[in-house]
């Protein structure tokens, strides 16, 4: 597949997992943006938050997102705020698939508490209601996505046999 397959969803819906079993069974190339970043800058995501502010972690995506709309064979999982700018999500479109991954706020809650440490926009005192504000203020910008999946309902394996059967149609259907 020439096309990349490009993973946007909020925090915790699964788009890393998601997308390196896919890219295994696809044979392409998986990149996580945020790790991405991380090798460029040589600081955490975190860090550059904390050092840096959100400002310029958002350039450092906006600079990524065109740097990898320019290769082909990818899976390229997005950072949950890389939609937030359109810009991001044309240039990424334009050589690749959107693929929207959703879940519960009940079910990210549980995913990002686990891995807390590791979100700069996730703090101690995150409630299950705070969750919901952030995703209900975040759902326009996934709505770019030309194939949604909820991936609260089955596992790993189930979701990426989805994503490749809603792939083959979402393509063929183009033709």
């Amino acid at each position: 597949m020439g096309k990349n397959i490009v993973l946007i969803g909020f925090m915790g819906t699964g788009k890393s997992t998601i997308g390196q079993r896919l890219a295994r069974k696809l044979g392409m190339i998986f990149v996580d943006t945020d790790r991405e970043i991380e090798k460029i800058t040589g600081m955490t995501v975190a860090e550059i938050f904390r050092k840096h502010g959100e400002k310029r972690f958002r350039s450092e995506e906006k600079l990524l997102a065109h740097k990898l709309a320019q290769r082909e064979g990818l899976i390229i999982s997005c950072g949950g705020g890389m939609p937030l700018d359109p810009e991001n999500m044309k240039v990424l479109g334009e050589n690749g698939v959107i693929i929207g991954l959703k879940a519960s706020p009940e079910d990210v809650f549980r995913r990002v508490m686990r891995k807390r440490h590791h979100r700069p926009l996730i703090d101690r005192e995150l409630t299950l209601e705070r969750l919901r504000a952030m995703m209900a203020e975040r759902e326009k910008y996934y709505q770019c996505a030309h194939i949604t999946v909820d991936t609260s309902t089955h596992g790993i394996e189930e979701l990426v046999h989805k994503i490749i059967l809603n792939l083959k149609e979402f393509c063929y259907g183009k033709g």
